[in-house]
């Protein structure tokens, strides 16, 4: 067990979220128990109580308490063979470095209030030698497809380097209300946390030196329509904000279909099923072990049922839509 300890934020390491950044840090010890720390006050930053989300900047003194070294820590999460076996049905891919993920709608990568089932709850049952996988990044609790694990401390750390340093490129699929014009073009601006209808937490337009923003810049290119009631899209975020594709869809008038917290205008698509219509369809970035790595995941079953109704195939779609 280490002592009480003060780090200072890194140049290289601004703009992190801190739960990455502890992550990072310390990959032996658990989101749940990270969040454990910030509810009882015992984590800081320049003395003050954090959120998970916070975003750290360079300076910053990040106050810890006695943290557990590898391998003292307590499990308070064990995986049935159930739970197994469905972790191990969700590999699309693996090898000695990494696994990849397709992860199912609904279900949350990481936990919190509330949430007792997840993906890194789960991370046991596609151990290696009795070192569980690490999360490189999330994906949000209603949206399917690519999610990335390193297998060891030195791969994960060098996926996440290729997310930070925006090397590493993710296509996501999305079906959305009306279609946007012009068909191709860039989203950017500040987005920051803040509250909706019925005081629900989300992201809202904010502008440059507000506290909290953050900068916010996605693409997107309108893949194929249906009439003028939806379009099949594909967006490539660029940086790695909250929600922003939803909120980026939204703003521009052409809300994701089955998206209720971030809406707009137009009227629902109808006959779709009542979920999230967006999906982490593919990534491409540097292999811990050299050269380039891509996969793609397949659409789950309600995207593919939104696709056959509005007369979309998915393998229409063979090149990287966002290629120069």
């Amino acid at each position: 067990m280490s002592g009480v300890q003060t780090i200072e934020v890194k140049a290289g390491e601004e703009d992190q979220r801190l739960d990455r950044w502890f992550k990072r840090q310390f990959p032996h010890i658990s989101h749940g128990a990270l969040e454990k720390y910030l509810r009882k006050g015992e984590v800081r930053v320049d003395g003050k109580r954090a959120k998970s989300a916070f975003r750290l900047q360079v300076g910053m003194m990040v106050r810890l308490p006695p943290l557990p070294e590898p391998g003292e820590e307590k499990k308070t999460i064990s995986v049935n063979a159930k739970d197994a076996a469905f972790m191990r049905d969700l590999v699309l891919y693996k090898d000695n470095r990494l696994i990849v993920l397709n992860k199912p709608a609904g279900l949350a990568v990481q936990g919190g209030t509330h949430t007792h089932r997840h993906i890194d709850g789960m991370l046991d049952a596609l151990a290696k030698k009795g070192e569980r996988p690490r999360l490189v990044h999330r994906l949000d609790r209603d949206t399917s497809g690519v999610l990335l694990l390193g297998r060891d401390v030195a791969a994960t750390a060098a996926l996440a380097k290729a997310f930070q340093s925006r090397k590493a490129k993710k296509t996501y699929w999305a079906l959305v209300l009306g279609v946007p014009r012009p068909e191709m073009g860039l989203l950017s601006g500040y987005i920051k946390k803040g509250f909706g209808e019925k005081g629900r937490e989300l992201m809202i337009q904010a502008r440059h030196g507000d506290p909290d923003a953050s900068y916010a810049r996605s693409r997107y290119v309108v893949l194929a329509r249906a009439g003028q009631r939806a379009a099949w899209v594909a967006l490539r975020p660029e940086t790695g904000r909250t929600h922003q594709l939803r909120y980026h869809m939204a703003a521009m008038g052409h809300a994701i279909a089955g998206d209720r917290k971030y809406i707009c205008d137009r009227p629902d698509i109808g006959g779709l099923a009542e979920q999230l219509h967006l999906h982490a369809r593919a990534i491409s970035l540097p292999h811990p072990d050299g050269g380039t790595f891509s996969i793609e995941a397949p659409l789950p079953a309600h995207m593919k049922a939104g696709f056959d109704a509005l007369g979309f195939a998915e393998h229409d779609v063979k090149d990287d839509p966002f290629a120069e």
